[in-house]
C-alpha cells in the first residue's frame, strides 16, 4: 500500500486508532473520508479537521452499508483504499448465559462489519489500477484475552479472513493489509490510561512507518504486538495465555 495519494474510506474512525490513523493518513497526503454512527462526533471531526470528509454509517445495519458505500462509491470515486476499522470490545462472563448479547452484538459489529462493508466494495476497488483493503484484527487473534472470549475470536476471524481473500484477490489490483495492534491507551476496555497499554500517538508513529517502510506487507506488527503474535510458533502459547488469564 502506497502511503500518500490514495483517497481513503475508513468506517469506525470517529474515535481512538481509527481516528488518529485517519489523521495521520491525511497528513501523509491522502483524501479521507470517515464513517461512524454519532453524527455529533463526525461533524466535530470535519469542523476541528479541515479537508476530512464523513458520512453516517452504522455497519450493524446491512443495507446502510450497501447505500453508504454506493454514495461513497459516487462521491469520491477515485476512492481506491478500504480500511474496516469498526469494533468493539466488552467482557463476558461464560458461567451464565447473559454474555448472549454482548456476544451476538460483538460478531455483528467486529465481524460482520468488515465483511460486509468488504463485499461492497471489492469489485470497486477491482477496477482501479491499485487498491488496498486494510482489515484491523488484533495480537488478540493470536492469543485470546479470557475475559473477551468473542472479541478475541473475532479478531481471530478477521486474521484468518485476511489471509483468505488476500489469496482469492492474487492476480487483481486490490492487495490485503492486515493491521494487528497490541493493546493501545484508547476508549477501548477503558485502556486509555492503562500504562501496560501502547501509547496511541506511539502506536501510530510505528504504523505509519512501517507502512511507508513495507508497501508489499501482509501484516503490520509493531514490535510490542510480536511477544503475541509469535507466541504460538516461539513455544510461548501456554505462559502468554496464563499471563493474560492473570495466573
Amino acid at each position: 500500500m502506497k502511503i500518500s495519494g490514495n483517497t481513503v474510506f475508513i468506517p469506525g474512525a470517529t474515535s481512538g486508532i481509527g481516528l488518529g490513523l485517519a489523521l495521520r493518513l491525511q497528513a501523509a497526503g491522502n483524501t479521507v473520508i470517515v464513517a461512524g454512527r454519532r453524527r455529533a462526533l463526525l461533524d466535530e471531526i470535519v469542523r476541528d479537521h479541515p479537508g476530512v470528509e464523513a458520512v453516517e454509517l452504522d455497519t450493524t445495519d446491512p443495507q446502510a452499508v450497501v447505500d453508504v458505500s454506493a454514495e461513497v462509491q459516487r462521491r469520491w470515486p477515485e476512492t481506491d483504499v478500504l480500511v474496516a476499522m469498526a469494533g468493539i470490545m466488552q467482557t463476558e462472563d461464560v458461567t451464565t448465559g447473559d454474555f448472549l448479547a454482548t456476544a451476538e452484538a460483538t460478531v455483528t459489529t467486529n465481524l460482520l462489519g468488515p465483511i460486509r462493508l468488504i463485499a461492497a466494495w471489492t469489485s470497486f476497488l477491482q477496477t482501479k489500477p491499485a487498491a488496498s483493503i486494510v482489515t484491523v484484527s488484533s495480537g488478540l487473534a493470536s492469543v485470546p484475552l479470557p475475559i473477551t472470549p468473542t472479541y478475541s475470536a473475532t479478531k481471530a476471524a478477521i486474521h484468518s479472513f485476511s489471509e483468505s481473500i488476500r489469496v482469492q484477490l492474487e492476480g487483481t489490483s486490490v492487495q490485503v493489509v492486515e493491521l494487528v495492534p497490541p493493546a493501545v491507551q484508547t476508549t477501548l476496555l477503558g485502556q486509555q490510561d492503562d500504562p501496560s497499554a501502547m501509547p496511541l500517538d506511539e502506536y501510530l508513529d510505528e504504523t505509519m512507518a512501517l507502512l511507508e517502510a513495507q508497501p508489499d506487507a501482509h501484516e503490520i506488527l509493531v514490535e510490542r504486538v510480536k511477544a503475541l503474535r509469535h507466541a504460538e510458533a516461539e513455544g510461548r502459547y501456554d505462559a502468554v495465555l496464563a499471563r493474560l488469564s492473570g495466573h
